[in-house]
């Protein structure tokens, strides 16, 4: 009987944890910049809101792009609304750049835009990075 018990136990707590987990996407390579990497870590709250957290490695300066451009923009998708703009994410002088946004419902997709304006509503510039859907 005990060991029923504990089986069911932990049969539960690991589905509480797998549930609460957090689930990663990986940033494809890109032709626009090649060495740039990256990944994107969300995580479901309390609030059953999704914590969005982007890192990106190796992402030159907008300005070094051919045609130039201002800033990187970070939207989702989630397949069942418009594409959502998250913000923008500013690559460090080591190259590096990162974002923590919340949102109401799970992305299932992330890309990367360069843009001239931060006042964009919908993504106009090129796509830099992307995840697999």
């Amino acid at each position: 009987m005990k060991s029923i018990l504990s089986v069911a136990i932990a049969f539960c707590l690991t589905l509480v944890l797998v549930s609460c987990g957090t689930s990663k996407m990986m940033f494809e390579n890109s032709s626009v910049v090649p060495a740039a990497t990256g990944e994107v870590k969300v995580k479901k709250d309390k609030n059953e809101n999704y914590a969005i957290d982007v890192s990106v490695k190796n992402l030159a300066p907008p300005q070094k792009l051919s045609p130039s451009k201002d800033l990187y923009m970070v939207w989702m998708e989630d397949g069942k609304n418009p594409v959502q703009k998250l913000g923008r994410i500013d690559p460090s002088s080591s190259l590096k750049g990162s974002l923590t946004a919340l949102a109401t419902v799970k992305p299932t997709k992330l890309f990367i835009t360069a843009e001239d304006n931060a006042e964009v509503t919908y993504p106009t510039g090129e796509v830099v990075l992307t995840t697999k859907k």
